[in-house]
């Protein structure tokens, strides 16, 4: 069975759009006056995850970028839960322009297995701004050799390979029943060690309590080139720029491809004026040299997606992520 999981691309509509708010945004003009609807304010940005995650890495990432546009940006850390902890909290920011929260594909799981009481339609959704595609990875000194020898060992017995990754229900979960499914085994079966962070993830295979680690490829390259860990797969279409020695999941016989994505929202209540100024604010930021170095360094790619395009991407995401989610016994 294959599994093809890719964000949409952005089709001919929503380019002209962008196109046209960057030149209303050129118009109108630079510098201090594009963050006026800031009334003086600072812009903060909540990461829902602990330091050295995608969600962190996004939101360090963007307060480089947005230096330009809208001054010096607070970067906040609130952990747990897949991002729902955070999302409880930043609700309560009814109608502050100043307040963005940084989620993605793994919040949108994380609502379902957890059965989060707050879900993302209490949010107004920005912005899709990036991909970030999966990297399974081993110890150095793993007897675990390749994808082949992890297959081997969960056609044997899946529950005996465990998994160290994020949040449960998260993109590394569903990729670990992914892979299970399409190799004959159960996903429900399926061990895995959940965590709030890359990092605490990365703790845990290192200290051998994991068979395999899942997680974004820029979370994990620095530790790759390190030699401390060594990638076996990765889930994109085609080898990744960032690892280009390391094989797909498809060329080495299983049929799974997933792509993360990271995006911004704003709180509930906002006026429209001002959701279309953060819409631009951002749509800009992705033009900035910063930005487009950071998709680099970080093997990042860029899927700017705003307006109603991304609140129905967001729509379709989450029926995609429950049908998978209730096949592992998550939701």
């Amino acid at each position: 069975m294959r599994y093809s999981w890719r964000p949409a691309v952005a089709g001919p509509f929503v380019a002209a759009a962008a196109a046209t708010l960057l030149l209303v945004a050129a118009l109108v003009g630079g510098g201090d006056d594009d963050a006026g609807f800031l009334n003086g304010k600072q812009l903060r940005l909540m990461a829902p995850a602990g330091p050295g995650g995608g969600w962190d890495q996004t939101a360090r990432e963007m307060q480089t970028a947005l230096r330009e546009q809208a001054g010096r940006t607070e970067v906040h850390n609130v952990a747990g839960a897949g991002g729902t902890i955070g999302l409880s909290q930043f609700v309560r920011y009814e109608g502050d322009p100043t307040q963005l929260m940084v989620m993605g594909l793994v919040m949108v799981g994380a609502i379902e297995s957890n059965d989060s009481p707050v879900a993302l339609d209490r949010t107004t959704p920005l912005a899709r701004l990036l991909t970030d595609y999966e990297v399974i990875v081993v110890p150095a000194g793993s007897p675990v050799k390749n994808l082949t020898d992890l297959v081997s060992a969960m056609k044997d017995d899946v529950g005996k390979v465990s998994w160290a990754g994020g949040s449960a229900g998260g993109i590394e979960q569903i990729l670990a029943g992914l892979v299970a499914d399409a190799v004959g085994a159960d996903p429900a079966e399926v061990n895995y060690v959940a965590h709030s962070g890359g990092g605490e993830a990365l703790s845990t295979l290192l200290s051998g309590r994991a068979t395999a680690g899942v997680s974004g490829v820029s979370e994990l390259v620095g530790q790759i080139r390190a030699g401390t860990i060594r990638p076996i797969a990765v889930s994109s279409p085609q080898r990744l720029p960032a690892l280009p020695d390391v094989p797909t999941l498809k060329e080495q016989g299983v049929d799974v491809e997933l792509a993360n994505w990271r995006g911004v929202v704003a709180p509930p209540g906002i006026s429209a004026a001002d959701e279309r100024q953060l819409e631009d604010l951002l749509l800009r930021m992705t033009r900035t040299e910063a930005w487009r170095e950071t998709l680099e360094r970080r093997g990042w790619l860029d899927a700017t997606l705003t307006g109603d395009q991304f609140e129905q991407y967001i729509a379709s995401e989450r029926r995609t992520v429950t049908e998978v989610l209730v096949k592992m016994g998550l939701a």
